[in-house]
């Protein structure tokens, strides 16, 4: 059962998570010259952003705990934040700072913390095969805990994706595969890509539940990822889920979109965070001093991280070759 006091939290966590990807923007553009180098200004490399699916990350990690582990796909912000990354961490990662979680040498498709047991990757479905892993290891150590691979729906055409399905299912694994369908793999729709309607169907190929959740609606999400992660706690085995969602800004930041037309319109008009924050002042649950001063804490915080980031040391030269092989 959703109670108030969860659904305010939600809502914090995502006004939370979009700060601070709207700060992100903000200074991963500030000083690039000329504004398309991606090698340019305080921010290296490219950068993909999750405006619009914050409802994924904030349902699906209500779910689970500091031992449970999660692989991400390479637009891991909103999933890192939800799960209990330092926030100043990973902003220091992300700006290739030696204080960030790999000390400046990932970035931002490559964040790990081992204290979260959170990890990335830039490689599209490459995360499911290491929640497999993950999860072969609670079950040999005969924990209850789970591991979740998450990866957007053009992750499900790829070998990995279906390797992993099948070792889970075979094996009878605590992982939960969670998709992302924010209707675009880069530039090309799920509609002319993918040969089913939507992906949880392919669970019946592999004996597993499947199941698709519609509207990007923080409380559904939450609440069919309970049942897939009770599932795998209790030793029932994997779950697929697909949840619709909406990706609001481009693949990656200079994407002009050009290949949306008025589907990016309708797009913005389907904002899960503006909608939530409606149903919650009608429900009573919010009014607009607590909105105001939500808003304002996520703010502090982020320009507190991005601050703390800005004024780490980049790392040394001569430390290259530390932290890279074990």
């Amino acid at each position: 059962m959703v109670t108030d006091q969860m659904r305010l939290n939600f809502y914090k966590q995502m006004v939370r998570i979009r700060t601070y990807e709207e700060m992100i923007k903000r200074d991963y553009h500030a000083d690039k010259t000329p504004a398309w180098d991606i090698g340019a200004g305080l921010i290296p490399g490219e950068m993909h952003l999750s405006a619009g699916q914050e409802p994924v990350a904030v349902g699906l990690c209500a779910n689970l705990r500091n031992d449970d582990a999660m692989t991400a796909p390479h637009r891991p912000h909103h999933l890192a934040l939800a799960k209990g990354v330092d926030m100043k961490a990973m902003t220091a990662e992300i700006f290739g700072r030696a204080s960030g979680l790999s000390h400046g040498k990932g970035g931002h498709m490559h964040l790990f913390d081992p204290s979260q047991h959170f990890s990335c990757s830039g490689i599209i479905a490459e995360g499911l095969p290491v929640a497999v892993g993950q999860a072969m290891a609670f079950s040999r150590r005969k924990t209850d805990s789970v591991a979740v691979g998450v990866a957007g729906e053009g992750a499900t055409n790829q070998g990995a994706f279906h390797e992993a399905l099948n070792l889970a299912a075979e094996w009878k694994l605590p992982v939960v595969f969670v998709i992302e369908d924010n209707d675009w793999a880069i530039s090309v729709p799920k509609k002319v890509s993918t040969s089913v309607r939507d992906n949880s169907l392919r669970a019946a190929a592999y004996g597993i539940p499947g199941e698709r959740v519609e509207g990007n609606d923080v409380e559904k999400i939450y609440e069919a990822t309970k049942r897939a992660v009770d599932r795998a706690r209790a030793g029932g085995g994997p779950t697929l889920l697909e949840i619709h969602t909406v990706r609001l800004w481009g693949h990656f930041e200079g994407d002009a979109q050009a290949y949306r037309g008025t589907e990016l319109a309708e797009a913005e008009a389907k904002d899960p965070i503006p909608l939530y924050e409606a149903k919650l002042i009608t429900a009573g649950i919010l009014n607009e001093t607590l909105v105001a001063a939500i808003k304002l804490e996520s703010s502090n915080e982020v320009e507190a991280a991005i601050t703390f980031a800005k004024n780490s040391p980049e790392p040394l030269a001569s430390d290259v070759y530390l932290h890279v092989f074990a």
